[in-house]
Formats: C-alpha cells, structure tokens, sequence
C-alpha cells in the first residue's frame, strides 16, 4: 500500500472510530471535536472556526446545536466587549473528559498488533507530518 493511500485509509479508520464513539454519547461527532477542543479553554468563534475548518455559519449552528444539549455555552470575551467565546459547561466538561478517555483508548488499539518500537516510529513519523502542516490541536496529547 502506498503512503497515500495508507494515510487516507488510517485517517477514514479514526474517523470511524471517532464517530461510533460519538453516537455512543449522543453526539455527532462535529460535537465530539467541538468537545475537544474546547478541553483546553474556551475559544472564540473565530479561533474556534479556523481550528475546526469549519464556515461561520456552520460553526454557528454546531455551537448552538451542543448549547441545546447543554455541553457549551457563550461567554463574554473578556478581552472584546463585541466577542463571545465558547466554553464548555460542567455537563460538557464530564462529557468531553469520558468522551476524550473512551476515543483515546478506542483509537490506542487499532496498531496493537504493532512492536512497542513500531508504535513509537509511527507516532513519531506521525507527528513529525502533523508538525510539518501546522494541524490544529484538536484533540490534546496524551492523558488528560
């Protein structure tokens, strides 16, 4: 298999994996990377928007989707009087936490049949990609 092919059918697995995990919640899984990113602190729409690649008036809809399940809510952007930020609210915190801990250990078998130095290559050509192409932190690394 090539490396295009590789990487395009690894990325379809963890989106799959992703997405079941979601469901399991009652999320989608939009919901689920919202979720995720907002573990680390709440964010602007704009910020939130570029980190998600999502338009504005997508990212609207999901953030008002997730407020209506009660996970996020807008705040007041302390800096900008104009601005709201997005953040998580206590049931979206414990949701993101299990949430984040399931998908991790889900995503952490899928190279089991991997050696310990296998695993360690991957994840260090992996990052290396990701580092390369300035991906956006969407989920966090390692255990929260």
């Amino acid at each position: 298999m090539g490396v295009v092919t590789a990487l395009v059918r690894s990325s379809y697995l963890v989106n799959a994996v992703y997405t079941a995990s979601a469901r399991e919640h009652g999320i989608t899984s939009q919901q689920g990377q919202l979720l995720c990113v907002l573990m680390g602190r709440p964010l602007g729409m704009t910020e939130l928007g570029e980190t998600l690649g999502l338009a504005k008036s997508s990212l609207t809809g999901l953030v008002d989707r997730t407020a209506k399940l009660g996970l996020v809510r807008r705040e007041p952007d302390p800096e900008d009087g104009r601005a709201v930020r997005v953040a998580l609210t206590g049931a979206g915190t414990a949701l993101a936490d299990v949430f984040y801990a399931e998908t991790c250990a889900r995503v952490d078998v899928l190279p089991a049949s991997l050696s310990e130095a296998e695993r360690a290559t991957l994840a260090d050509l992996l990052g290396r990609l990701v580092n390369d192409n300035e991906v956006p932190m969407v989920f966090l690394d390692g255990a929260r």
